[in-house]
């Protein structure tokens, strides 16, 4: 039998249910409820009241398979968004939901809402669709090859925790965009010796990458990282309805690229850009624009 990953339904029994899945460090626990007080990862635009209203609304997240953790620290097998579309499938099926409201994905979640609708078309009304193209980018494979070099490096020679931090600092910087840090940080040093400088924002870099790798194992980065530049889909298979959202300056999936998908799609849609200046995070950083377009799409099942 396959898998069924691990979820969390919150919401009225009877009220439309929306999947929603944000990046590769989402998990199932989108936002606090009586079950789970704990803040979750999308707290601004999920809950009570906000763009995703758990009054009237159902909602279904999931953690993303990861292929299983083989005895040499990396994954058993690898794993597809195609796999996770077809893990939130069987979600859908053991909660007695034939079709879904939406499907709301932002970065790797919005590849698998793709992956999603292209295999399953009659099983969501509609596609929010935020930051995520059908293909990567070559640049954002690149970057990402590196991260998982970087990793695989650390599990050879047994500073895999450490490795982790790293790849995930610089994941950070393409996270953000170049105009935020260049705002946010000052270019002088913080601290000079002989033969070495620390900078501001080299902080910053280290305290998140330190925070998710005391939380994430290796093998998982691994997969979910090689899952995202895996990730084809033919637009053309998709039938619902499909909201596209490019953040401005986003480097991971430049606009031209969400332009390019929206070509492809023959299914009624709306490509629009979120202005931000954070770049690939905007799903993050800017909940009152984004929460804006969210209730506008999910009181509709009909885009132009």
């Amino acid at each position: 039998m396959a898998e069924l990953p691990n979820f969390e339904v919150v919401g009225p029994d009877d009220a439309p249910l929306v999947v929603v899945l944000g990046g590769i460090s989402a998990s199932r626990h989108v936002a606090a409820h009586s079950a789970d007080p704990a803040p979750g990862w999308w707290e601004e635009i999920v809950g009570p009241g906000r763009a995703i209203d758990t009054d009237r609304l159902r909602v279904l997240s999931i953690d993303y398979l990861d292929g299983g953790r083989g005895s040499d620290g990396r994954p058993k097998r690898t794993v597809s968004t195609r796999d996770q579309a077809d893990a939130i499938a069987r979600v859908l099926s053991e909660i007695a939901v034939l079709r879904a409201h939406a499907f709301v994905g932002a970065s790797y979640g919005g590849m698998v809402a793709l992956a999603f609708g292209a295999t399953y078309p009659a099983r969501a009304r509609q596609l929010v669709v935020i930051s995520a193209p059908h293909e990567p980018h070559p640049m954002s494979t690149a970057l990402r090859a590196l991260q998982r070099r970087i990793v695989q490096l650390g599990i050879d020679t047994g500073e895999a925790t450490e490795a982790l931090a790293i790849a995930r600092g610089l994941a950070m910087t393409t996270y953000r965009s170049a105009r935020e840090f260049g705002e946010r940080f000052d270019a002088d040093p913080i601290e000079r010796t002989a033969n070495d400088a620390i900078f501001p924002v080299e902080g910053y870099l280290r305290h998140h990458g330190e925070k998710f790798a005391a939380t994430w194992t290796p093998h998982r980065f691994l997969a979910l990282s090689l899952s995202a530049d895996l990730h084809r889909i033919d637009p053309a298979a998709i039938r619902a309805p499909t909201l596209l959202i490019a953040a401005q300056g986003d480097a991971i999936v430049p606009g031209e690229q969400m332009a390019a998908l929206s070509a492809r799609l023959v299914a009624p849609h709306q490509l629009v850009e979120l202005p931000t200046k954070c770049g690939h995070d905007a799903f993050l950083t800017e909940p009152e624009a984004l929460g804006r377009l969210l209730r506008t799409s999910l009181a509709t099942t009909r885009l132009s």
